[in-house]
């Protein structure tokens, strides 16, 4: 992978103390980085406060337009032999321009989770209804899988679904989760003990509607048994993006807290006794229970939230859909050290055995190195058929718009 140019195109720039999609995207740069690799991270997004400052590392930021033939023009001098798609929207918006210029560049998308499988059980949730995972959304999803080489997948329920229900052949698709340190002993002596440790944590990104739906279930199904129980104990809600209706959620006299953005989310779930996170809906993998295992604190949360992140492996803590169970296991596990011990160490063989990066990186970087680019897209038809047309809709109404910005 030596000095292989690889773009990266961001539906914006990545904010890891944001959400996890920002810590998923700098742990990819990181591995590029470490392989000997060239990486330009190109987003026509603004940048905030917040998004990563690459300036300590050799990775060159471009700003881009859409719907501007200025990106083809920077495609033919860049001449990447990877290019990256952060979610299927950015493939949608730059896939041909980079089909047009690089024909022979390899196109991986870094789905980050399946957006039409975490939108049907969104509206599933909403309307009380079956799951119909074939929305247009799945269509677009799927076609931007199709067209390209190779898409990451963060979830094995998602490679399953992608399987069976979709039909997607696995040659197309990469298992590749979050690449995480190991938790090492050295790090298992600094961990704050059982003792010193105070109240329920909650923390998640407000853009993100799965987030916004669990404090909600938090502040009027949960904590109103919750603090009866537990007469002296906080709930603490953190997140960037917090809206006034998020703010509005706080009673000082309920004990029911919402503290805004932690600058440094796994220093934050340190300092509390347990993760309580009673997911509804949502897809992929959940960052905020890889922290909170990565510095020894415990959590309780649903069979969705829990999805695919332990695979045989006990829970670090506890997962009830059960709202009654919920509120008795957080009782349970916030009095008793001793079943809060055994939920830490659960939580150590996860990282270790499920997410550590010397697992998943060489072989992830091996496939790149060594797929023959013409057979591999020989094999995938749909994908040249797709390509053929390359949603022409797309391309024109970007060509349409286009000129329109020219006048």
């Amino acid at each position: 992978m030596s000095a292989k140019k690889i773009l990266i195109i961001g539906l914006v720039w990545p904010e890891p103390t944001s959400s996890a999609a920002g810590t998923r995207m700098i742990q990819l740069v990181d591995l590029f980085l470490q392989k000997g690799c060239q990486v330009t991270f190109a987003s026509a997004a603004s940048k905030s406060d917040f998004s990563f400052d690459f300036s300590h590392t050799s990775v060159v930021e471009e700003s881009i337009k859409l719907n501007d033939e200025s990106f083809n023009l920077f495609l033919q001098k860049l001449n990447p032999d990877i290019v990256l798609f952060d979610r299927f929207m950015v493939e949608e918006q730059y896939g041909w321009r980079v089909q047009q210029e690089c024909p022979d560049a390899l196109r991986i998308l870094d789905t980050e989770d399946l957006h039409s499988l975490r939108s049907a059980r969104q509206q599933s949730d909403k309307k009380q209804s079956e799951i119909d995972l074939f929305s247009d959304t799945a269509k677009r999803e799927i076609a931007s899988i199709l067209r390209c080489d190779l898409s990451l997948i963060i979830s094995e329920v998602e490679m399953k679904i992608l399987e069976e229900t979709f039909k997607i052949d696995l040659s197309l698709l990469y298992y590749l989760p979050f690449l995480e340190n190991e938790i090492t002993e050295e790090s298992i002596k600094n961990w704050t003990p059982f003792e010193e440790r105070a109240d329920f944590v909650f923390i998640g990104n407000f853009l993100h509607e799965p987030n916004w739906n669990t404090v909600q279930v938090l502040k009027t199904k949960i904590w109103p048994a919750l603090r009866k129980k537990l007469p002296g104990v906080n709930m603490n809600i953190y997140g960037s993006y917090a809206s006034q209706k998020v703010l509005q959620l706080e009673n000082k006299n309920e004990k029911f807290f919402i503290l805004g953005r932690a600058t440094d989310a796994r220093q934050t779930i340190s300092k509390h006794r347990i993760l309580l996170a009673p997911i509804q809906f949502g897809a992929g993998v959940k960052g905020k229970f890889i922290d909170a295992m990565q510095v020894g604190t415990p959590s309780i949360t649903t069979s969705v939230g829990a999805e695919a992140m332990k695979g045989s492996l006990d829970w670090n803590g506890f997962i009830k859909d059960d709202l009654v169970d919920f509120i008795e296991k957080a009782i349970l596990l916030y009095n008793d050290k001793t079943v809060w011990s055994v939920a830490q160490q659960n939580g150590i063989k996860i990282i270790n055995e499920r997410y550590s990066s010397t697992h998943f990186a060489d072989s992830f970087i091996s496939v790149l190195e060594n797929l023959d680019i013409q057979k591999h897209r020989q094999h995938n038809f749909i994908g040249q058929i797709l390509n053929h047309h390359t949603m022409q809709s797309t391309k024109y109404m970007s060509l349409w718009i286009e000129e329109k910005n020219r006048k």
